[in-house]
């Protein structure tokens, strides 16, 4: 098949096969005499790999390593769980950050009076003003 039929059937964009193959994340397809692309089944299967671990949110470089492993069949399993421990913290921290912020807008958002009035401590904290205490 050609990468946009791989890219249909693996739900990776042929921009995106295209990089990976850029960066080493996958090898170089076949080449037609014509020098298009060819892909298979396994490469599809790889791809669709790929795509999971990214919507899982590993970066490239943990995708990489989690697809050799998944490709050395004689791999520990410690390895991959070491991975995904890793990730999970990091999802932690981004989490605890992430509601740090929800929490910090929700107070400048109650703080706020939305009238017709220019004062506005959205605004004045993002200039590094503090909000006035009482709104």
């Amino acid at each position: 098949m050609n990468i946009g039929q791989a890219a249909e059937r693996s739900g990776v964009s042929a921009k995106m096969i295209r990089y990976y193959e850029q960066i080493g994340l996958i090898a170089p397809p076949r080449r037609t005499d014509s020098n298009y692309r060819v892909y298979g089944p396994d490469e599809v299967h790889v791809l669709r790999f790929i795509k999971r671990a990214r919507t899982l949110g590993f970066s490239v470089e943990e995708t990489s390593a989690l697809l050799g492993l998944w490709q050395d069949r004689s791999r520990a399993s410690s390895e991959v769980k070491d991975i995904a421990s890793g990730h999970i913290a990091e999802l932690e921290t981004k989490i605890a950050e992430l509601e740090g912020m929800v929490r910090t807008l929700r107070h400048l958002v109650h703080c706020c009076q939305g009238d017709d009035r220019p004062d506005c401590p959205i605004l004045d904290d993002l200039a590094g003003h503090a909000p006035e205490k009482g709104h």
